[in-house]
């Protein structure tokens, strides 16, 4: 069950007695917690009633006697056992002793009075763990992981229905151009939009006034101007990153991986490889791979490698003090703009 479908369920009051959350993205755990907390103690509930533990502190026997014993002064309690590393391969500094085998006869009958949350904040599980596979046979699983496009939307839609407002299509594609799928960020700047759009709806135009570029972005754009042969307003963003205190050196290591992953992308997509497929091999978010897609029709491989061969002599030159480095990407971005060939 991926998070969105979880909390949909928890809106229907459907709470399981024992859920087993991993993956990569922290706000989703943090998220998912808070309004799980919401529901099974209410914003009023006793603190008393919610127990955290650390697995690699804590024996697992002591959660669950924990989740075995009744609420204090209510009906319900909420016991979290966070870095379950029990289901992952990874090995550990940690000299606390588990009983796995309590924990496994009690998610087979567990107390109608409480909910144990696992959290694994990690990406792959130990598939052949006794205890893995008895978890996602009986417990609720819920999958922290990145969100792919469709799921990025309807969170943005849920985000904003839950702030009372409503955002157009175009906004949300907007924002997420702006932003990348840094969740955090996302919320943040939802609510602050929120609180100047008021009963308003947010439009571009709003995303466009309240919503900063980030620097992978003003990277993009750089690219982009450059090798539409735009070098006044190229160099207006690089000066503007420079006054941002951003280090040449920084900006030219980001244009170098822009570009390898330009010359990567384009080289598997001739080989039909699907953007999922690209994102697997070159381990990246889904999200970077269909920006590039869209991206690499501007250049040919020949060109690409020529930029990546410049960027590399540029480095060297700065590195070397060859250069002033403010200088050398000034140069840098100039020598893009004479030539760029498209295929």
């Amino acid at each position: 069950m991926n998070y969105l479908q979880a909390k949909k369920e928890l809106k229907q009051g459907k709470v399981s007695p024992v859920y087993f959350i991993y993956g990569t993205q922290a706000f989703l755990i943090e998220d998912f917690t808070q309004h799980l907390l919401n529901q099974v103690i209410g914003q009023d509930g006793s603190d008393m009633n919610v127990i955290t533990y650390t697995f690699s502190e804590t024996p697992i026997e002591l959660a669950v006697q924990e989740a075995e014993t009744m609420p204090f002064l209510g009906t319900n309690k909420v016991v979290i056992v966070k870095d379950f590393h029990a289901v992952t391969s990874q090995k550990t500094d940690s000299k606390i002793e588990h009983d796995l085998d309590v924990l496994t006869q009690y998610i087979e009958n567990p107390s109608p009075e409480s909910t144990l949350v696992l959290v694994a904040p990690y990406e792959k599980l130990d598939e052949r763990k006794r205890v893995t596979k008895r978890l996602k046979k009986e417990a609720t699983v819920i999958e922290a992981m990145p969100f792919d496009d469709r799921m990025m939307k309807q969170w943005i839609e849920e985000q904003a229905t839950t702030k009372g407002i409503q955002i157009t299509k175009e906004a949300s594609e907007r924002l997420v151009e702006r932003l990348g799928f840094d969740l955090l960020m996302l919320a943040g700047e939802l609510e602050k939009m929120a609180l100047y759009v008021g009963e308003e709806e947010i439009t571009v135009d709003v995303v466009e006034l309240l919503v900063a570029r980030t620097l992978e972005q003003d990277v993009f754009a750089l690219i982009d101007f450059a090798v539409k042969k735009r070098l006044d307003e190229a160099l207006v963003i690089y000066h503007d990153l420079l006054k941002q205190k951003e280090d040449p050196l920084k900006l030219l290591a980001l244009l170098a991986r822009q570009f390898r992953i330009y010359y990567q992308v384009k080289g598997l997509s001739k080989q039909a490889y699907s953007q999922k497929q690209i994102a697997t091999q070159l381990k990246l978010h889904p999200y970077v791979v269909k920006l590039a897609s869209a991206k690499v029709n501007q250049f040919n491989e020949r060109t690409l490698l020529t930029f990546l061969e410049a960027c590399a002599d540029t480095d060297y030159a700065i590195k070397s003090g060859k250069i002033d480095k403010v200088l050398a990407l000034e140069l840098l971005l100039m020598k893009m703009t004479q030539k760029t060939e498209t295929k």
